[in-house]
C-alpha cells in the first residue's frame, strides 16, 4: 500500500492537472464528432459509439460537477447530435453493435431532447426481445441490465448479484493479470457501481477479492503502458472503495497518465504501443486520443468531486494553460 507522505500534495496536483486538462481537451474537440467533417471522415459505427460515450461522460460529469462551465459546452454537442435526423439509426450500423448502441441511445438521451426518436428506439427494443432474452455472455447481460435500468425499461434480466457471481471478475481469483480482459473486469465494476456514483452492492469478502484483482491488473497495465485501461481502473478502484490517490498502483497510474498527457490535455493514444506520432494528422490524433482522454476525464471528474479541495484551484489552472 502506498503511504501518503510529503508527496501527497504532489499527487493531488497531478489529479488536478489531469482533470482540468482532459476536460478541456474534450470540450474543445468533441464537437468534431457531430460536425460535417466528422460525419464525412469518421466511420458511422465508431462515430455513434463515440457520441454515446460522450453522453455517458456528460451524465457522470453533471452528477459530479454540474457547475463546471466546460460541461455545458460539451453537453451541447450531445444535445445537438440527438436532434440530428441521421443520428443514429437512419443509416446501417454494424449489426454486431446495433442492439447495444440502440439501448445506450435510449438510456443516455438528454432530458427533453429527441423525445419521439427515443420513444421509438425503446419500443423497438421492447418488441425485439432485448429485455426478455438475455445475451449469453454474463458481461453483455450485465451491460444490458445496466442500460435498461438507466432507460427506465421493465425487463426480466438477471439481478446484479447473480450477474456479478457469473462475471469474469468474480471468477478471476489469482489468475495472472496478463490473462484477464481489463475492459470486461473494469466495466463490470463500473456497471455495478453506476460509474462510481453508487455502492456496487458487494459483500465485504467479494469487495476485498475484487479490489485485489483490480490492484494487480492496474500494476500490470501501468507496466505495459495501457493508458486507456489505466483510466478505467482508477475509476474502478474508487468504485470499490479504494483510494487511487493512496494505493501504490493508483499513484503509479496517475503519474503515468500525467507524464504522457500533452500540453493541451490529451492522452495521446490508447497505449504506449498505439499512440500518436509527430507525423500524425489531426484526424489520426483525434481517433487515437479520443477514448483514452474521455476515460481519463470521466475518472478524474468523479475523483475530484469527492475532494472539494481538488476543485478549488480550477481558475488558477485555467489561467496557467
Amino acid at each position: 500500500m502506498y503511504t501518503p507522505s510529503a508527496d501527497a500534495d504532489d499527487i493531488e496536483d497531478t489529479v488536478r492537472s489531469l482533470s482540468h486538462g482532459s476536460r478541456q481537451w474534450i470540450r474543445q474537440h468533441a464537437g468534431f464528432l457531430d460536425s460535417p467533417s466528422g460525419r464525412a471522415e469518421l466511420p458511422l459505427t465508431p462515430r455513434v459509439k463515440a457520441l454515446l460515450q460522450l453522453a455517458l461522460l456528460c451524465r457522470c460529469w453533471a452528477k459530479a460537477d454540474p457547475r463546471d462551465p466546460a460541461l455545458a459546452e460539451t453537453a451541447a454537442v450531445v444535445e445537438h447530435a440527438y436532434q440530428s435526423p441521421d443520428f443514429p439509426y437512419r443509416t446501417a450500423l454494424d449489426p454486431r453493435y446495433s442492439r447495444q448502441l440502440q439501448l445506450m441511445y435510449g438510456a443516455l438521451a438528454p432530458a427533453g431532447v429527441a423525445v419521439e426518436a427515443r420513444r421509438a428506439v425503446l419500443a423497438r427494443l421492447r418488441s425485439g426481445g432485448v429485455l426478455t432474452v438475455p445475451p449469453e455472455s454474463p458481461y453483455m447481460h450485465l451491460e444490458t441490465r445496466f442500460f435498461a435500468d438507466m432507460a427506465g425499461l421493465d425487463h426480466s434480466l438477471g439481478s446484479y448479484q447473480d450477474l456479478y457471481a457469473a462475471s469474469a471478475l468474480a471468477q478471476a481469483g489469482e489468475t495472472p493479470a496478463a490473462d484477464l480482459d481489463s475492459c470486461n473486469i473494469t466495466l463490470t465494476v463500473l456497471y455495478l457501481s453506476n460509474f462510481g456514483l453508487r455502492d456496487p452492492g458487494l459483500a465485504e469478502p467479494e469487495r476485498r477479492s475484487a479490489a485485489r484483482v483490480l490492484e494487480r491488473l492496474t500494476d500490470h497495465c501501468v507496466r505495459g503502458g495501457d493508458w486507456d485501461a489505466i483510466g478505467k481502473l482508477l475509476l474502478a478502484q474508487h468504485s470499490l472503495g479504494l483510494d487511487p490517490l493512496s494505493t501504490e498502483s493508483g499513484v503509479a497510474g496517475l503519474r503515468l497518465l500525467a507524464r504522457i498527457q500533452t500540453p493541451d490535455g490529451a492522452i495521446p493514444g490508447r497505449s504506449a504501443a498505439e499512440q500518436a506520432s509527430p507525423t500524425s494528422t489531426p484526424l489520426q490524433f483525434f481517433r487515437l486520443s479520443y477514448q483514452s482522454t474521455l476515460v481519463t476525464a470521466m475518472a478524474m471528474v468523479v475523483l475530484t468531486a469527492l475532494r472539494p479541495a481538488l476543485t478549488e484551484p480550477t481558475a488558477m489552472l485555467q489561467e496557467a494553460r
